[in-house]
């Protein structure tokens, strides 16, 4: 143990000579100040920069913020008014001024309704879509004029031959939803057989449908053989428009009890029975005479 802790004389002076470096380098780092004062910035260029970063940042900001489309202010529904802004009140206000058959008709009329505050109106009324006949008043020769005399039969349009500009001429009805009424009438083959069958259109409101019957209305029924409902099996039942398989098996077992199915309104005492839909599915059934 002693051999290794015993040094030369050469071995000490090199140690404090070691030691003494260590000294005046320590020294120099502390006091001597080793940092430049020459870095140039050029503010031109570092201006440019920032205004960059906040333009991209803007952009971001406008990205995340949810989109508004043109839409009708009579069609607002709870959703679509409080992602607006509007208030449970101002909501139902505008929702009970339409269950008297009224039409809001210009902004300032959307506030007299709503009560809503000049500021959201400013925000949201840049979105407002009014049909043409209320936009353009001169043009209103051109579309569909509501009267309280109902129209005849003989005076109304075939629905079944109507078109997606007829259909859009009903105050409510726009280039949507009568394109979604053709796509439908395609769909049935030979076309509307009745007009209570506008009910399966989706996104027509009852209010909307009674103003589209009040100019149209099937006159061209398409041909359909309907099925006897006290001699038809599962599989033919299964065709009629809102009867599954299990609806099917549910009624067989009820006409089986029935002993047979003297009216159609025996139809609700089905378990499940959409009876809503009944008079739809009627049009695809008969009763043979003896069984009425």
């Amino acid at each position: 143990m002693k051999s290794h802790f015993k040094f030369s004389k050469e071995q000490r002076n090199g140690i404090f000579l070691l030691l003494f470096l260590i000294i005046v380098f320590q020294c120099v780092c502390f006091f001597v100040d080793f940092s430049s004062e020459d870095i140039q910035v050029d503010q031109k260029e570092l201006s440019k920069f920032i205004k960059e970063i906040d333009s991209l940042k803007q952009v971001k900001i406008e990205e995340s913020k949810p989109k508004i489309y043109p839409f009708n202010p009579n069609f607002i529904t709870d959703f679509k008014g409080s992602t607006l802004g509007m208030s449970n009140e101002e909501i139902d206000r505008l929702l009970e001024f339409r269950k008297q058959d009224k039409w809001v008709n210009s902004p300032e009329q959307f506030q007299e309704v709503t009560q809503i505050s000049d500021s959201l109106l400013a925000v949201i009324s840049p979105y407002f879509k009014f049909p043409d006949w209320v936009a353009n008043p001169k043009r209103t020769s051109n579309y569909s004029t509501y009267s309280n005399k109902p129209k005849t039969y003989a005076q109304k349009i075939d629905l079944n031959k109507a078109t997606a500009q007829q259909l859009q001429k009903v105050n409510g009805l726009g280039k949507v939803l009568s394109e979604r009424i053709l796509k439908f009438r395609n769909k049935l083959g030979g076309g509307f057989i009745a007009d209570v069958q506008l009910y399966d259109v989706y996104g027509l409101t009852p209010e909307v449908i009674q103003k589209i019957t009040s100019d149209f209305t099937v006159k061209t029924p398409g041909n359909i053989e309907k099925i006897d409902l006290n001699t038809a099996n599962v599989n033919q039942l299964v065709t009629v428009p809102h009867i599954d398989y299990d609806l099917a098996a549910d009624i067989l077992e009820q006409r089986k009890l029935r002993e047979g199915f003297q009216t159609m309104d025996e139809l609700n005492k089905v378990k499940n029975f959409p009876s809503n839909k009944i008079k739809i599915i009627e049009l695809y059934l008969h009763l043979e005479k003896e069984n009425r």
